[in-house]
């Protein structure tokens, strides 16, 4: 069996990080250990890790493991869909929720052994305006804070900092109106807050936006939350982590196979916590049984 390893060095706090020399030589004897062949890379930059996966694929790699956070996930997998290879995951993010929701040990021996010996899940993907998402795509409000977060690379990351950008940017964001249209029905219209097209349930760090969610069910849930005054929507962050948020009257969730939002002014969008810039029209569609993903045997 041949394993590409595909390493994001600058993912995730910078306390949490270890030297590339390090990181590759563990990598190595891990595989080796599990009899197996091992081809290592690492990122430069944005894009990067898509290239690397192709081209581990192309060499015959049947599983390419993703060390990183979301983004760098979201790459690698883009890389294998309807492919013959398969992903595995180190986490090493900020919110790892594609990680989280398939119950993928933070440890990266453990992880590693998952990627290597684990069970094999079919799931679906989304795609968004033609950009591929496996976790949960956004339109609004977190899509803006994925912007702010994104910029602020100089500064200390993880959940804290995470939580403190949602909360000082909540009192000044702006939120817009949007018509959505799912499956042809009728459309609806509303100024949102947010709208969240979720294949997972949550967004990371146990945060669960669309309790409801299945990863293979050929759907993605659509959760529309209204535009509400800061201090209520503070108030009810609480019912994200237990799973409730979808009970609130101003909370709207659908599931859909294809979807279309017009957003007014452009919103800011997000693809598995990725900025991507703003949009007045944002296509929405599942793909079936896109990707193979190793998970642990439970």
């Amino acid at each position: 069996m041949k394993i590409g390893v595909v390493i994001n060095p600058a993912a995730g706090p910078a306390w949490r990080r270890r030297p590339a020399a390090r990181m590759e030589a563990w990598a190595r004897g891990v595989v080796e250990r599990h009899a197996a062949e091992a081809w290592v890379a690492f990122t430069e930059g944005p894009g990067h890790a898509r290239i690397l996966a192709r081209h581990a694929v192309d060499e015959g790699a049947d599983v390419v493991v993703a060390w990183g956070g979301d983004g760098t996930i979201n790459e690698v997998a883009s890389a294998l869909v309807y492919s013959r290879g398969t992903l595995g995951i180190v986490p090493a993010g900020s919110g790892n929720g594609l990680a989280r929701e398939f119950g993928i040990p933070r440890s990266p021996d453990d992880a590693m052994t998952v990627a290597l010996s684990g069970a094999t899940r079919v799931i679906d993907a989304g795609e968004l305006n033609g950009r591929l998402f496996f976790n949960v795509a956004g339109v609004g409000f977190d899509a803006h804070v994925a912007e702010v977060f994104a910029s602020s690379s100089g500064r200390r990351r993880g959940f804290t900092s995470y939580a403190a950008a949602t909360i000082r940017e909540l009192f000044q964001y702006q939120s817009a109106r949007y018509t959505i249209e799912a499956d042809g029905r009728p459309a609806g219209d509303l100024r949102a807050l947010l709208i969240s097209v979720a294949n997972s349930r949550q967004w990371g760090n146990g945060a669960r936006i669309a309790p409801y969610a299945v990863m293979d069910d050929e759907r993605l849930d659509l959760v529309a939350i209204a535009a509400r005054p800061p201090v209520l929507v503070l108030a009810n962050l609480w019912r994200l982590f237990v799973g409730s948020i979808t009970t609130l009257s101003h909370v709207d969730s659908q599931q859909c196979r294809t979807a279309t939002i017009v957003a007014t002014p452009p919103a800011p969008v997000h693809v598995d916590g990725e900025p991507l810039g703003r949009f007045a029209t944002i296509e929405i569609r599942v793909k079936a049984g896109a990707l193979r993903v190793r998970v642990p045997r439970h």
